[in-house]
């Protein structure tokens, strides 16, 4: 069981940060890679060929051509998560706007932490072990955000 997060640039290893965070939480492996579509394509190309990853989660602004040319190479599932740059709208039509035959999953801007629930939902499919944790941080999610403060740890 292994999640690959593939960044454009070290400027987004912030981010993917959120997402090992998360991920930790549920005891599934992570591994952060900065691997650009454009700049080192056969970097991505290596990547992606990886037999022991389950799910990308691929982080992009701009463009955001990240996701898509991760979910060419693979017929796993692709989670991709637009950034925030400028207005950021840019980089959210282009991960909900795949070409028909290149699906990728979208989660909102900048929004790792759902994309590492997302990725942990995806796994929970093929690692049963997983469904109770899971279950486990949507009721405390739930008790949270129905007290006073309003927000899950």
């Amino acid at each position: 069981m292994k999640v690959s997060v593939l960044v454009g640039s070290k400027s987004d290893l912030e981010i993917a940060e959120k997402v090992r965070a998360r991920l930790t939480e549920f005891s599934v492996p992570c591994e952060v890679h900065v691997a650009s579509a454009h700049r080192t394509p056969e970097k991505v190309d290596r990547l992606t060929r990886d037999p022991d990853v389950d799910v990308f989660i691929a982080m992009a602004g701009l463009s955001a051509a990240l996701p898509g040319a991760v979910a060419a190479r693979t017929l796993r599932p692709v989670i991709g998560v637009p950034l925030q740059r400028g207005l950021g709208l840019d980089s959210l039509l282009s991960v909900v706007q795949m070409p028909p035959g290149v699906p990728v999953a979208a989660v909102g801007l900048d929004a790792a932490e759902n994309a590492a629930l997302l990725a942990t939902s995806i796994l929970a499919l093929k690692y049963p072990t997983l469904t109770a944790p899971l279950e486990k941080y949507r009721a405390k999610w739930h008790e949270d955000s129905s007290s006073p403060s309003g927000s899950p740890s």
